[in-house]
């Protein structure tokens, strides 16, 4: 199925189901997606070992000049400014070295520029447990990290994460926000390979939830797929469906949308 790579540093402003007119920030290179999970459903395609070796980051005051020209386009031009700055892109954004430097200077950019804009981070979360990383994801306005699934299996099937790194690990790194993140869970079902996966079942659900208690986000995110992923077979979940998990937390006394 279709997959794509964003092909800038800065791009968009695009029409985000979660965010509204977002302004995007790939920190990732342009050629290829760097990542720490291979997700089946990841719009920008699958994570290659091979190429994963070979990393060209951009420079951080590379990033900063290209964000400032736009937003002096931007306001020069007369144009609506973004409700979202985001850190998105070709895979995992906090990847890069100098993340923590990078969300300072989009902070002040910003500020400077479009004070009203939020700044948000999408995230799997799999490296905020280093102290600078977790610190600069909590200074975002939107501090959105991933929880697909509460058991290790679907995890490994979902998530494909690198062999060393558990779930339970993962859920730990999530509770040292103490409740200032925000959960965005991708829901999906359909044969993949073989094997029929599902994280809609009570068997998933119920530990997900579980999880969710531990880490007492602000908001969870409830979602699945609307554009094309790398592998065959993934399929979304029907709306009602999304509606159902989404009151369970709800229930749970933990804010959920569906989106």
């Amino acid at each position: 199925m279709s997959t794509f790579l964003f092909n800038r540093i800065i791009f968009g402003p695009v029409r985000s189901r979660r965010f509204g007119k977002s302004l995007g920030i790939n920190l990732l290179p342009v050629t290829h997606k760097v990542c720490t999970y291979n997700c089946i459903y990841c719009e920008c395609g699958l994570t290659l070992e091979e190429i994963e070796k070979n990393r060209e980051w951009p420079a951080r005051e590379e990033v900063k000049n290209k964000l400032e020209l736009w937003l002096e386009n931007m306001s020069r031009n007369n144009e609506p400014l973004p409700d979202n700055i985001t850190f998105a892109g070709n895979g995992e954004p906090t990847l890069h070295p100098a993340f923590p430097g990078i969300m300072d200077d989009v902070l002040e950019l910003r500020d400077r520029y479009c004070p009203r804009t939020r700044v948000t981070v999408l995230s799997n979360a799999t490296i905020a447990n280093r102290p600078l990383v977790r610190q600069a994801l909590t200074k975002a306005d939107n501090n959105v990290l991933k929880l697909d699934t509460g058991t290790e299996t679907m995890f490994r099937l979902l998530n494909r994460p690198p062999k060393n790194l558990k779930l339970e690990e993962v859920i730990e790194t999530l509770t040292l926000f103490k409740g200032q993140l925000i959960i965005q869970s991708m829901f999906v079902q359909g044969y993949i390979n073989g094997q029929y996966i599902d994280n809609t079942v009570p068997g998933e659900t119920t530990p997900w939830l579980e999880a969710l208690l531990r880490i007492k986000p602000k908001e969870v995110m409830v979602y699945s797929i609307a554009r094309g992923t790398p592998v065959e077979g993934v399929k979304p979940v029907p709306f009602m469906q999304l509606v159902k998990i989404a009151n369970m937390v709800k229930i749970a006394r933990i804010q959920a949308e569906v989106y």
